[in-house]
């Protein structure tokens, strides 16, 4: 990935922004016109004036959705120059910090937008891949019984190589995602000038004589035109690593005018030749063209993939940081941009998850009909939390920020009220792996709540405690011993046990909590705080954000730390390890109790997350009973 912090200029972020930000988007022509006439999921009859109807509506779609309520609005809405659902839920709660009756339904709120977003990274790979590699059909209809295998072997070959980071291949995806736009455009101009009548769509009231015309009808279409919008949320996510000029650019100058061209150039397909319909868009320039849309087209859907899979890695971090999902293996692909991280835990279930889609559905047809459901959710509570943000937030007045966001709020509610048809015939599947997700977030959350809550009830004070300790000191021993401390106001368990067990305490003491607070970034001249608390002691505060490397050791090392040495081989790391046990108080159901030790007994090593020396670390255990 690209960061806007780089010396690179606005037209290099811009091209940059083609490959990332509108990849899931650029390749929506690819199967969203055809789903919504596709007989198989209950298309609409496929006439010249429904059609009209329904390339307008695509059209304005993409003008209010995506250009009015995205990049107008939404990407205002930054989190420190931070986008996506997760900084959004962390601004929205800072926005409403004086009223806190509404912190826990905008928790909730957030959790099942990150819950939903997750379902859609299953969806997102499997389609735009299979639709892709579906071309192939067009030319050699013997090759159909091989169009599921090839696109498992590229899904399968693309997140195997996540470990290797984007950093090499990211250079290039821009440059690819212009000539895709480019091809698509020129598509577009080639069959309108053939059926300029197709231009009447222009006319927004050729979509909404659609919707009175056909009625029911046209409702049901509304799940399949929103396949068209599908990534607008990318656009919005990856604000911190372009910049909302960039993106902005790259939307009216670039994606936008050519996804325009190219649905009505589908739209002339289908006036002129309905018959085209089973694989429109490999059919838009003729027989010779199809093995060269299908090599780029499976390039594009790569890239489109990718990029919602580093969204995904991205969106997992930030849960992290935030107290929503245990600890994982973070590792970071890339020296130049911090964003860039691969979680391997969360490649390979995503992997089997895609697979299961591809397999199980087997067409782009039947996984339309589980697409946008996921979307359109995230949609509508995207829209929610920005109403808090810009009403308490930015102060703005209640009748401006419900016109502001009723508006949009309608034409989401909408949309994702058209997609709920849609759930016995596949949207269940991305509303399970959502509500899995949704589930395990907020029982971690609640659960981390309950454990800080019993650990605070039966803490003794730090600064008490060294006090009384030192009337009578233990031995003292050369060194430093950093004891990472659960909350601020006890005594960490560590030290107790190496008291107990040891009965020496080292000549320098630095007790330490990493706190992680709802913003992006802290600068590093801001994240140490030290409290002096005498006789070797000192406490020490360090300050993350959600999109911080978190590296103890380099912190400390960068701390005015006067008169304490922290060399490695002087240094030792106190972690307590603790063990959730399941009681029998009423604060949560017992299963989600279990559910919760669970997970805490296979999270990701204190040390490592805090990327602490592993031949400096001492663990220590405990027990909590929640």
């Amino acid at each position: 990935m690209i960061s806007k912090k780089t010396n690179k200029g606005v037209a290099a972020l811009t091209v940059g922004a083609i490959g990332i930000v509108y990849g899931d988007i650029g390749t929506s022509p690819l199967y969203a016109l055809k789903e919504v006439f596709s007989k198989e999921n209950g298309g609409v009859e496929l006439t010249q004036a429904n059609v009209l109807g329904v390339v307008s509506l695509i059209i304005w779609g993409l003008t209010v959705i995506v250009s009015l309520k995205y990049v107008t609005l939404i990407l205002r809405a930054d989190n420190r120059g931070e986008g996506g659902i997760m900084a959004l839920l962390a601004l929205a709660l800072e926005s409403v910090k004086e009223h806190p009756r509404w912190t826990v339904a905008l928790t909730m709120v957030g959790v099942v937008g990150a819950s939903l977003f997750f379902g859609d990274g299953v969806i997102t790979p499997a389609i735009s891949v299979l639709s892709a590699v579906e071309g192939i059909e067009l030319a050699t209809p013997a090759f159909k019984s091989y169009v599921v295998p090839i696109t498992v072997a590229i899904i399968i070959a693309l997140y195997a190589i996540q470990n290797k980071g984007t950093s090499g291949l990211g250079r290039w995806f821009g440059p690819i995602m212009v000539l895709w736009f480019f091809a698509l455009a020129t598509m577009g101009v080639i069959n309108i000038a053939q059926t300029p009548s197709v231009l009447r769509a222009l006319n927004p009231i050729e979509g909404l004589a659609f919707l009175v015309r056909q009625g029911w009808p046209a409702f049901i279409a509304l799940g399949a035109i929103v396949l068209a919008f599908t990534g607008a949320e990318a656009l919005y996510a990856d604000l911190g690593h372009f910049g909302h000029r960039p993106i902005r650019l790259a939307w009216f100058l670039i994606a936008f005018p050519a996804l325009a061209l190219n649905y009505l150039g589908q739209g002339a397909i289908l006036i002129s030749h309905p018959d085209a319909l089973g694989n429109l868009f490999f059919q838009q320039l003729g027989a010779w063209s199809i093995y060269p849309l299908v090599v780029i087209s499976t390039v594009a859907t790569v890239i489109a993939s990718q990029a919602t899979i580093s969204g995904t890695f991205s969106m997992t971090h930030e849960a992290i940081s935030l107290g929503f999902l245990p600890r994982m293996n973070v590792i970071h692909t890339s020296t130049e941009e911090v964003g860039q991280v691969y979680i391997p835990f969360v490649n390979w279930v995503q992997l089997i998850a895609v697979l299961l889609a591809v397999i199980g559905f087997g067409s782009s047809t039947s996984l339309g009909a589980a697409y946008g459901i996921a979307v359109t959710g995230t949609m509508v509570i995207t829209t929610i939390l920005t109403f808090f943000v810009i009403r308490f937030g930015w102060k703005y007045n209640l009748a401006g920020c419900l016109l502001a966001t009723g508006f949009f709020l309608v034409i989401d509610l909408v949309l994702f009220s058209a997609n709920t048809l849609k759930i016995a015939h596949g949207g269940w599947f991305p509303l399970v792996v959502g509500a899995i997700i949704f589930v395990i977030m907020i029982t971690w959350h609640r659960g981390l709540a309950l454990a800080a809550q019993k650990l605070h009830d039966t803490a003794v004070p730090l600064e008490n405690f060294i006090a009384s300790l030192l009337l009578h000191p233990p031995a003292r021993v050369d060194g430093t011993a950093v004891f990472i401390r659960r909350i601020a106001d006890g005594v960490p368990q560590s030290l107790l046990h190496n008291l107990a067990h040891n009965k020496v305490l080292h000549k320098h003491n630095l007790f330490l909590t990493v706190h992680h607070l709802p913003v992006p970034r802290i600068p590093a001249s801001e994240r140490v705080k030290l409290i002096q608390m005498g006789n070797g002691c000192v406490q020490v505060d360090l300050d993350y954000g959600f999109k911080d490397v978190v590296n103890v050791p380099f912190a400390l090392a960068n701390a005015n730390l006067t008169n304490i040495s922290l060399a490695p081989l002087e240094t030792s790391y106190f972690v307590a390890r603790q063990t959730m046990v399941p009681g029998q108080a009423p604060t949560m159901a017992h299963w989600r109790k279990t559910l919760f030790a669970t997970m805490y007994r296979n999270a990701g090593d204190t040390a490592d997350y805090f990327e602490l020396p592993t031949n400096r670390v001492i663990e220590l255990g405990s027990q909590i009973v929640i």
